[in-house]
């Protein structure tokens, strides 16, 4: 799972943060956007807009989504100086927010020249929640992304493949002249824990990845009912009617920790048909640890003979293995010596690629070490046995 912009959260977070030591958090807390949203103060409380709620909401959706297209065409283009235009850089916060973005162009750049590729399009669906009028032309916006990244290898550049991302962002705008420019963004990052990436020996894994194909595979019955649930219910992708949706008959523990385990058990037990039992189960909004808890989780499939390891260690060390997963199979991320986050394989790209699908950053079919580049991270790949 990853962490929190970390200039995002000073004060406001560091209880609900530290509260939950079993489960690695990547979500903001719901209350603390609510209420960032929602707080005044006497001098903001007297500062009225004569439009309704719902006419602020789709006035700001128009223009968060403009915003959001040129960030996009940025990312596309690896081009970071032309997305300074939507900061104001003479104030820290939204230097900051720049920063990770600039930081987050130059991790782009260095997945796609290791996984030889290039970004085709990318494209986004903004879902505006909240709207607050904070003072005179200075908002608080709370609201979804789900952003599709389309990209091709380098050798076969008409052959697409297409992966979601899903983020929940509170942004302050500021009215500018005559557009809106960004004084603070804060969101659930799924990149904050490869920012950082150190050069890997590019030329001999670019090589290896390009000299692959997909493999001759189709799932068995099982395997695509759990593949077709994680697709259902995680949150993002093609189909309007699950966009920014969980299962409601499951609890969202992305405010108490995270929800990747909680989501990759659902995918075994309502997807695959795997039985609960005393150590692995779920009942009345609650779940036993090795059902809700990223460590608990993949300790049980391992010891329980639910599954067995195919590969552990660095990107380096595992990721010619990593070409033996198959959907059903899941991967969990090590980091400082525990597990922190865990995605169910569920698809593969043209060349191979394993492709994951998770909750916490909301994830549909993204190559899966995508955010996870960093040398200290560690992979465990997990084959279950269906």
């Amino acid at each position: 799972m990853k962490k929190l912009n970390f200039f995002l959260i000073i004060g406001l977070c560091v209880i609900q943060l530290f509260s939950v030591p079993t489960m690695a958090s990547h979500s903001i807390s719901q209350y603390v956007i609510d209420h960032e949203v929602t707080k005044s103060t006497g001098e903001e409380s007297q500062s009225k807009t004569e439009l309704s709620e719902e006419e602020l909401k789709a006035t700001f959706q128009a223009i968060v989504s403009d915003i959001v297209k040129n960030r996009n065409q940025c990312i596309q283009n690896l081009d970071a100086e032309s997305l300074k235009a939507s900061y104001n850089l003479k104030i820290k916060v939204s230097l900051w927010a720049y920063e990770s973005e600039a930081q987050k162009i130059k991790y782009f750049k260095n997945w796609c020249d290791k996984q030889a590729v290039k970004f085709d399009h990318i494209e986004s669906v903004v879902k505006v929640r909240k709207v607050k009028e904070k003072e005179k032309d200075l908002y608080g916006i709370l609201c979804f992304n789900s952003t599709a990244f389309t990209y091709s290898y380098l050798d076969t550049p008409d052959v697409p493949n297409t992966f979601y991302l899903g983020t929940s962002h509170y942004i302050n705008l500021k009215k500018d002249g005559d557009h809106y420019i960004i004084t603070k963004e804060w969101y659930t990052d799924p990149f904050a824990d490869s920012l950082n990436l150190n050069t890997l020996k590019t030329d001999e894994i670019r090589n290896y990845i390009l000299n692959h194909t997909a493999p001759d595979y189709s799932p068995d019955e099982r395997t695509q009912k759990a593949i077709d649930y994680a697709h259902k219910y995680c949150g993002v992708g093609p189909h309007p009617e699950y966009l920014f949706k969980y299962n409601k008959a499951y609890k969202n523990f992305n405010p108490d920790g995270g929800d990747c385990a909680n989501f990759a058990s659902q995918i075994l037990y309502e997807g695959g048909g795997f039985r609960k039992n005393g150590t692995w189960n779920y009942d009345n909004r609650n779940g036993t640890k090795a059902w809700v808890n990223a460590q608990g989780f993949k300790n049980y499939i391992i010891c329980s003979g639910r599954g067995g390891y195919l590969a552990r260690g660095t990107y380096q060390e595992i990721y010619k293995e990593a070409y033996k997963l198959r959907p059903g199979d899941f991967v969990a991320y090590e980091k400082k010596g525990k597990i922190t986050h865990i995605s169910t394989i569920t698809g593969l790209d043209s060349k191979g690629y394993p492709l994951v699908t998770c909750h916490n950053t909301d994830r549909l079919l993204v190559p899966y070490d995508l955010g996870w580049s960093n040398k200290g991270i560690r992979f465990h790949l997990i084959n279950v046995y269906y």
